[in-house]
């Protein structure tokens, strides 16, 4: 399995293909990139790895795309490879899935049953994703009933399986565990705020913090400020700690400043922290990748959140902590939005790049319309999710 692109993703991408390679009955073997041994511990027995070994034979998979000729996409286009092939060795050893954010409509088939009927008798499959494709799975008709016995509350599966899969070496344990003995621990409630931008220009931008403001303090998740010194003097108040992530330091600095500067209406105390502020992402550096893990970690620790619009490092954050966060709508035209946010309805996260494709009918079709667990994301109208279905 080959996962790229920002830390959030592969975390994503990695969990859905080990709940494939379960569906499967496959073995899963990740590609160890440059730093993935620095981030995660072994999460099987000590005598087992899950890295790809580096001798492995097929020594150019990052190579694979979808034009090349192991791709099961161009296969099925060119009638490589078709579906009346009923004597496995025919097939060939192995075939790459090409399931990224940019696949086309033959990739796409790879989430209908028939397709897993061959799929099925290839020995060796090469899988590269930067997406979370479970709500896909939950659509096939061959993995209903194992999906049901694994998941009784469907909106747990991100939550389950980044539990079992990514546990952080001991050198990111210990910036999670520093972090929170010395700023978090002692508060009486915790918030978190994760901050994505997707604009390349510097920040801070205010509308973003008027969206910030807006929403915490409309969903009394944080007090409001005032003019005037309260007039209780009581000390039994609440204290809060608010735990910013973002690349930006202006974000936290303005919200930091305002809670120092003024009193809040209830004389609860407000502290604000941000543990880094890379400036821009650095997807390449393992320094940053570990600080980024440090910090999904921290958020998910929190009582409440709040998550950026499309960010799949809030989706980590949300399902590590089993949160339901409010999720900042994407603003438009530089302008907070109204309302700023909503809560989710589910801890699950988003599959940004769904099929919309029937595979019995073999025609276009709403895929966030067929069955009542399967819905479109809060943030991303063509998205899809998890959800209970007692909860629709």
């Amino acid at each position: 399995m080959i996962s790229y692109s920002g830390l959030g993703n592969r975390m994503l991408s990695i969990s859905s293909a080990f709940l494939y390679a379960l569906l499967t009955n496959r073995v899963l073997l990740i590609d160890r990139g440059t730093d993935m041994i620095d981030l995660f511990c072994e999460p099987f027995t000590a005598e087992k790895s899950w890295f790809l070994p580096l001798d492995f034979p097929l020594n150019q998979i990052n190579k694979f795309d979808d034009k090349s000729p192991e791709s099961y996409g161009l296969m099925l286009k060119t009638n490589t490879i078709n579906y009346t092939i009923d004597n496995a060795s025919s097939l060939p050893p192995f075939i790459y899935l090409h399931l990224n954010h940019d696949y086309g409509e033959n990739d796409k088939l790879f989430f209908c049953d028939q397709d897993q009927l061959l799929l099925q008798k290839v020995p060796w499959l090469v899988l590269r994703s930067d997406n979370y494709f479970v709500p896909s799975l939950f659509l096939m008709d061959s993995f209903e009933e194992e999906l049901s016995r694994l998941f009784p509350e469907k909106d747990t599966v991100f939550h389950h399986l980044g539990r079992y899969l990514f546990h952080p070496t001991n050198k990111v344990w210990g910036l999670i565990t520093r972090y929170y003995k010395a700023y978090l621990a002692n508060a009486e409630e915790r918030i978190g705020i994760q901050i994505r931008v997707f604009d390349t220009r510097p920040g801070p931008f205010q509308y973003i913090l008027d969206q910030i403001l807006a929403c915490s303090t409309k969903e009394n998740l944080v007090p409001q400020v005032s003019n005037q010194e309260p007039i209780s003097t009581t000390t039994n108040k609440t204290s809060k700690a608010v735990l910013m992530t973002s690349l930006s330091a202006g974000y936290f600095e303005k919200i930091r400043d305002m809670y120092w500067e003024n009193p809040t209406h209830s004389g609860e105390t407000i502290s604000v922290y941000q543990p880094s502020h890379e400036g821009y992402q650095q997807t390449e550096k393992q320094n940053h990748n570990m600080k980024a893990l440090a910090e999904i970690y921290l958020l998910s620790l929190t009582d409440v959140l709040i998550t950026s619009s499309w960010s799949t490092f809030g989706y980590v954050a949300q399902g590590l902590g089993g949160l339901k966060p409010w999720i900042l709508y994407k603003p438009e035209n530089e302008v907070a939005p109204d309302p700023p946010c909503r809560q989710a309805v589910s801890m699950e996260p988003c599959f940004h790049a769904p099929p919309f494709y029937d595979c019995k009918a073999k025609r276009g079709t709403d895929t966030g319309a067929l069955v009542p667990h399967v819905v479109h994301c809060e943030d991303m109208s063509w998205g899809l999710k998890v959800v209970n279905r007692d909860e629709w």
